[in-house]
Order: C-alpha cells, then structure tokens, then sequence
C-alpha cells in the first residue's frame, strides 16, 4: 500500500528579468539550472519510475524535462505542485528583504507563516492544497515510484506535515535536491531529505 514519492525542486533559475505567470514569479532555469537537470536525470535513469509530475512554472518543467526524455515519458502538470504564493513579495529574495528590514517577511519567517506577507498564500490554503495533492497521487500511484518535481517551500510544506515538524524546518531544500516519502493511506514517512550527491563535482 505504500507510494515512494520523490520530492525533487527545480534547478537553479535565473533572477532577472523575472517573469510571471499571473501574479506568481515564474523564472527559467540558469545556465546552472540546465546542467543540474541534467544530473537529475543521470541519478534517476536507472529507477522504476511510473510517472513524473511537476508544477506548471516553467523552472520545473525544464528540470523535468531532461528525465522524461531518457525515460521516454511524457509528464503531466499538477497545478497544486506549484510554490507557495508569497503576494506582494513573490519571487524576490525574502533574505534581501529582511536584511533591508521588510517588517512582514521578517514577522512571516519569524513566526512562520506566510499570511503575514501581504497578499501571500494562508498556511491553511497551502497546507491544504500540498496534502491533497500528495494524497492524490499516491493513491494513483499504489505500489509504484512517482517523480514529482516542485518548489522549496512545497517540499518544506510536506515534510513539516509527515513530522509533524515546525512549519518551515525543511524549507531549505538545495536546488535539484532529491527528498524520499513513503506514503501509505494512514502514515507519510521521510526516508531522504536533500540529497544532492549527484551534484557533486558537477562542472
């Protein structure tokens, strides 16, 4: 009954000029990014993976993309894979705004939720949506390995709901990480957080 889930974020994107889709930041990968894809798809190859999902902004299309043509699959977009919606600050670099003193990114982090920036995202919108898509692709997926490449903040989100952690212990995923959940019908269990091994000595 169980559903091994890999959690794996985007690669490095770039930062300027920043794109949107809607109101949500929505940048490419980096030049960076693009190699780090490539060496998530050189770790996965050799897995029996059932399908591979990702979020509809484009920094993880493209690190999905290069797994999908090695494995000759075609992924599909979850709409709920995408990142946490920050409003008014969404894609700036929220370590920037507390250093210049944003008052509302610092009370988010400091007592970690994100409402408290305005225009972002509920903890419980959040939280609900990442429950529910991840309920819903592990019973899809009964039995089987699934791929799903998403954001930072998504992957913190889940983890905190199968530890029971603080809100954002886990919210430092690397880019082109890889984080290991099984998922049964009454237990989520965290077997890898982070892995970035295949990175290593990356040009």
């Amino acid at each position: 009954m169980t559903t091994e889930v890999l959690l794996i974020r985007h690669g490095a994107s770039t930062r300027e000029p920043l794109p949107r889709r809607g109101l949500q930041a929505d940048p490419p990968l980096s030049p960076i990014g693009e190699r780090e894809a490539v060496r998530v798809a050189e770790r996965l190859r050799g897995e029996d993976i059932a399908c591979i999902y990702h979020s509809p902004l484009q920094r993880t299309t493209q690190t999905a993309a290069p797994l999908a043509a090695v494995l000759g699959m075609t992924p599909i977009v979850e709409e709920d894979l995408r990142e946490v919606f920050l409003g008014d600050v969404d894609g700036l670099d929220l370590r920037m705004l507390v250093a210049d003193g944003n008052d509302d990114v610092r009370r988010a982090l400091r007592e970690q939720r994100w409402e408290h920036i305005p225009g972002a995202e509920t903890h419980e919108e959040f939280a609900g949506r990442t429950r529910s898509v991840i309920e819903r692709l592990a019973e899809k997926h009964v039995g089987s390995n699934v791929a799903v490449f998403t954001h930072g903040g998504f992957i913190g989100q889940v983890l905190a709901e199968a530890t029971g952690s603080t809100l954002h212990a886990f919210i430092n995923a690397d880019n082109a990480s890889i984080t290991q959940l099984a998922v049964t019908p009454k237990r989520w269990t965290v077997r890898g957080f982070n892995d970035v091994s295949h990175l290593r000595d990356a040009p």
